[in-house]
């Protein structure tokens, strides 16, 4: 699907929600209700512990469990997760990277069990199981932040489960290539294309290199080999790219790799439009925002999605509802059944405009594609910062063109007056809310699993999964024997840490500027930030730092960028840290403010610990500000504890808040 053999109506994509949060049995009765409504595919988001291999009980997990997915700390989790939904006709998309190979295993395994108990063989069902693990760590170096080993460990774990996938669960996607995060961290759409085109060129190398695959057989990796892309609002510049994508991705897998079944090239993506474009200012827009660009991957037949997921209106605001999610289900359904988009062939074919675009976005990849290449690929573009450099550059570029208003947001930079919404009546209730009761339990859960287990089955499956991570051995055996031992998600990760050892990203802000932007409002912050450091006696110096798990870092690699510009000393020491780690930095670099970046819920219980740790280090009258999704409620709560400011992104002219921080340290410091 969707291409027939005939003038037949096509079929639909797969159509999905991107869902889960609190626990594994929430989150399957969600997902039951969701199937139940006509949704034909599972999308699992998997909390920020799952992704990054850690367990509920960890410290760098508190305050994550259960906030933007579901936990799944163990193959009891998973069994819970898909209790009442048959895998064998499933068709799921879990998104995980750095953990892909652990999350798999739990799931074969999963299957395996429930074939067992149906009596039925239980190779015939892992045989049929559809779907896709997302597994591009590249772009987590770039982007998401949710990497864990070193770029090459990290090839290596996906080069396995390429290998094996291929020979043991042919229907399945052991990759997607995932350009989405890029968009969002400001990949322009030529970036976009070069970057994600640079990953799979890394990833099929690496699997032919690795002799796993006989020669004959490498099409069929090629045919597995999936993407996940960004639609954003310039649909028209959107659904060009998506043929650009598919005749590139045609030409590399042709001459790049010998190819000759045109099957086996077809360019197979899937799309989740783009949910940082929506605004929590005038939320309502968003459905329209929602519905454009949904008609990007969807309105040419060449290059139509096999699979799209849609977020929800509130999703800005914070977890949407079920209700929502059922919205923006009926969005696609009314666009797959209703309309008429299916019964035509493709209906940009023969378009000058389209053709030109179409030609202007693969000539600007190809350069960048070569340009990657002749540095020795994506790996090393990652290791020397120069990927992160480029889009923190064109992110600055694009935060610049919407500050100065030629870039339009309505609602946000333009037409701006509002009624009050009908949709958010309900305040707090507008948006679901995680239990805060769910991490404890989820602690106690994990703790209780580790004492009823087979510890000596634990212990010697990891030993073996510790001797295989030495040699080049395939690690997928070894990590569904950990699978079915009972070890645990954090187990896992250290056993392959303690081998591979972790990895520090370059951020790519030294690199980057506002470029452009020396206007008379930044002109007169930069003034601002001199005076005050002169009032002090020395240079103003704020730390940017990502409490918790939390990985995108684009908002905190932008307020880096611009403090810079602005004439502050900047530390930031990218991603992943926890509160005694930001506070002896502060401390230590004696800063004048310390900036929170937080997008994944957990500002609650990170940010005043950051605020305890100060005082407790007698560094109290250090104020801290807030950014990130962040609902009125809780910046209350925040203020009552000590935060100085709460940024949300309504708050969208960073200069702004530049000189709002000035305001800030002067108070802190008396100065008038």
């Amino acid at each position: 699907m969707p291409y027939p053999s005939d003038r037949e109506r096509d079929r639909p994509w797969v159509m999905r929600t991107y869902a889960g949060h609190s626990s594994a049995t929430k989150s399957n009765e969600l997902y039951r209700r969701n199937l139940s409504k006509g949704q034909t595919g599972l999308s699992i988001a998997f909390d920020l512990p799952t992704q990054t291999g850690y367990d509920p009980d960890h410290e760098l997990a508190k305050g994550e469990v259960g906030k933007v997915g579901v936990p799944v700390t163990h193959i009891g989790d998973m069994r819970t997760l898909f209790d009442q939904i048959p895998l064998g006709v499933a068709n799921t998309s879990m998104t995980i990277n750095a953990t892909a190979m652990w999350l798999l295993s739990l799931y074969v395994s999963v299957a395996q069990e429930q074939a067992e108990a149906e009596g039925t063989d239980w190779h015939e069902v892992v045989a049929k199981l559809a779907g896709t693990t997302q597994n591009d760590i590249i772009k987590e170096y770039l982007s998401r932040g949710t990497y864990v080993f070193p770029p090459g460990p990290s090839l290596r774990l996906i080069t396995d489960m390429v290998a094996w996938t291929v020979s043991n669960v042919p229907k399945w996607n052991p990759i997607n290539i995932c350009s989405y995060h890029l968009q969002e961290v400001g990949a322009t759409p030529v970036q976009e294309v070069a970057y994600a085109m640079c990953t799979a060129i890394a990833v099929l190398d690496a699997v032919r290199d690795s002799g796993q695959v006989p020669a004959e057989k490498f099409g069929e990796v090629v045919s597995r080999i999936s993407f996940f892309v960004n639609a954003g609002v310039r649909f028209i510049e959107e659904m060009c790219k998506m043929r650009a994508f598919t005749e590139l991705w045609d030409e590399i897998t042709r001459d790049r790799y010998g190819i000759t079944d045109e099957k086996q090239r077809r360019f197979r993506y899937g799309v989740q439009v783009n949910s940082l474009g929506l605004t929590e200012a005038q939320p309502e827009n968003n459905v329209q925002r929602i519905v454009l660009e949904m008609l990007a991957v969807s309105l040419s037949r060449k290059a139509r999605a096999r699979a799209i997921q849609l977020p929800a209106w509130n999703e800005a605001l914070g977890l949407p509802r079920p209700w929502d999610q059922q919205w923006a289900l009926r969005m696609q359904q009314v666009l797959a059944y209703e309309t008429d988009l299916l019964e035509y062939e493709d209906i940009f074919d023969g378009s000058p405009v389209i053709e030109a675009k179409v030609n202007e976005i693969i000539t600007g990849a190809r350069e960048e594609i070569d340009r990657v290449q002749a540095m020795g690929g994506a790996v090393a573009a990652v290791e020397s910062g120069y990927m992160k450099t480029q889009m923190v550059g064109s992110l600055a570029e694009r935060r610049r063109l919407i500050e100065g208003g030629k870039q339009i947001i309505v609602g946000v930079n333009k037409f701006d007056t509002t009624e009050p919404s009908p949709l958010q009546a309900e305040g707090a209730k507008a948006i679901e809310t995680a239990d805060p009761a769910a991490e404890l339990e989820a602690v106690e859960a994990v703790r209780q699993w580790r004492s009823e287990r087979d510890a000596t089955a634990v212990d010697e499956s990891l030993r073996k999964l510790r001797e295989a991570a030495k040699t080049d051995v395939n690690l997928m055996d070894a990590t569904l024997a950990c699978a079915h031992a009972g070890v645990t998600t954090g187990e896992w990760s250290a056993a392959l840490r303690e081998v591979f050892g972790e990895y520090r990203a370059p951020t790519g802000v030294s690199g980057a500027s506002a470029g452009g932007e020396a206007g008379v409002e930044l002109a007169a912050v930069r003034e601002r930030v001199k005076a005050t450091g002169e009032e002090l006696g020395e240079r103003l110096r704020m730390l940017v730092g990502k409490p918790g798990l939390d990985g995108h870092s684009n908002g905190a690699e932008l307020i880096a960028v611009r403090a810079r510009d602005t004439g502050f000393e900047v530390v930031y020491q990218g991603i992943r840290l926890t509160p005694d780690q930001i506070v002896a930095a502060a401390v230590q670099e004696g800063v004048h403010v310390v900036g929170l970046s937080i997008l994944s819920g957990s500002h609650l219980e990170a940010v005043p610990a950051v605020v305890e740790g100060l005082r407790a280090a007698g560094a109290g009258d250090v104020p801290v500000v807030v950014g990130g999704i962040i609902p009125p409620d809780d910046a209350k709560i925040l203020a009552e504890r000590g935060v100085a400011r709460v940024f949300t992104p309504k708050d969208y002219e960073m200069t702004q808040i530049m000189d709002e921080i000035v305001n800030v340290i002067r108070e802190a410091n008396k100065l008038p």
